[in-house]
């Protein structure tokens, strides 16, 4: 099996996942935040980097699972969250420290001026394939020095 299963418990593994799910698209219908739990998850399309390297005809995208643990608020900008039809795309996640604790604000930039941002304890992200892989001809470009 080559599903991708990682975990974030610093800022340096959060650079590793954002690196994994930079292109990754997902639906508003797809955010869920349970306050009780402390938890925020996402369903994703994540485009598969591990794998498109090369001159290759076909890439692949796969469908993918997004959970913060000890989020304490969530914020958004730039959307509407009541569109659940709404088609997201993730360039990257970004966290700024609150102070020298482990608290801070893990920031998802997406396109179109777009963000969300997540309130937490400290940092603690997992990241799971759940499904197959699905082809696509397209792969994501980015502007010079993005």
């Amino acid at each position: 099996m080559d599903d991708l299963k990682l975990l974030a418990l610093d800022e340096e593994d959060l650079g590793v996942v954002s690196a994994h799910v930079q292109d990754a698209v997902f639906k508003v219908a797809g955010i869920v935040y349970d306050p009780r739990r402390g938890q925020f998850s996402l369903v994703i399309n994540r485009f598969v980097w591990e794998k498109a390297e090369g001159s290759r005809r076909s890439f692949e995208r796969r469908r993918s699972a997004l959970l913060f643990k000890r989020v304490t608020a969530v914020r958004s900008l730039g959307f509407d969250r009541n569109d659940a039809e709404t088609v997201l795309d993730l360039l990257a996640l970004r966290f700024s420290q609150k102070e020298d604790g482990p608290e801070g604000t893990i920031e998802f930039v997406l396109a179109g001026a777009a963000s969300i941002a997540l309130d937490v304890e400290c940092i603690e992200v997992q990241l799971a394939d759940t499904g197959g892989a699905w082809e696509t001809a397209f792969k994501p470009r980015h502007p010079e020095g993005v």
